[in-house]
């Protein structure tokens, strides 16, 4: 799907706020409300908007910790591992990278024990390495015309 400049600004509403309607987006871009639905709804059906949610805070939802872990996988535990780790309530995201380890995740735990156990689960599958996030320098999860 082409994205042109009008869809951008679209884009760039959404963003900003989910929420707002297209009357609201309308306003900001100059089309008419039905010409912005038609839009939105061409970029869902082609896979471009891959949904809506709610950001909510892992602090004030009792999560206290919040790490970045990498794993080194033993020799055939990649596998598993990669078939476990959706099954994990405490990873938010993870990756399969290159370099010396294979998998990034960034994960929310309530406590130090919390984050204890949790390691005690991984260090089956592999060598981790921990780094608790102390703060939040930049949060971008969106995309902009370049």
């Amino acid at each position: 799907m082409k994205i042109d400049a009008l869809n951008w600004q679209i884009l760039s509403c959404l963003q900003q706020n989910a929420r707002q309607s297209n009357t609201e987006i309308s306003r900001k871009i100059g089309i008419s409300s039905p010409a912005v639905a038609e839009r939105i709804r061409k970029m869902e059906d082609a896979g471009l908007i891959q949904g809506y949610f709610a950001d909510v805070s892992p602090f004030e939802s009792g999560y206290q910790l919040k790490a970045i872990i990498t794993l080194r996988a033993f020799m055939g535990k990649l596998k598993p591992f990669l078939s476990k780790v959706k099954n994990y309530d405490e990873v938010i995201n993870c990756y399969r990278v290159t370099g010396n380890e294979n998998i990034v995740m960034e994960v929310i735990l309530k406590n130090q024990k919390h984050l204890e156990v949790f390691i005690d689960q991984l260090i089956t599958y592999g060598e981790c390495k921990t780094q608790i996030v102390l703060s939040q320098i930049v949060s971008k999860n969106e995309v902009k015309a370049i």
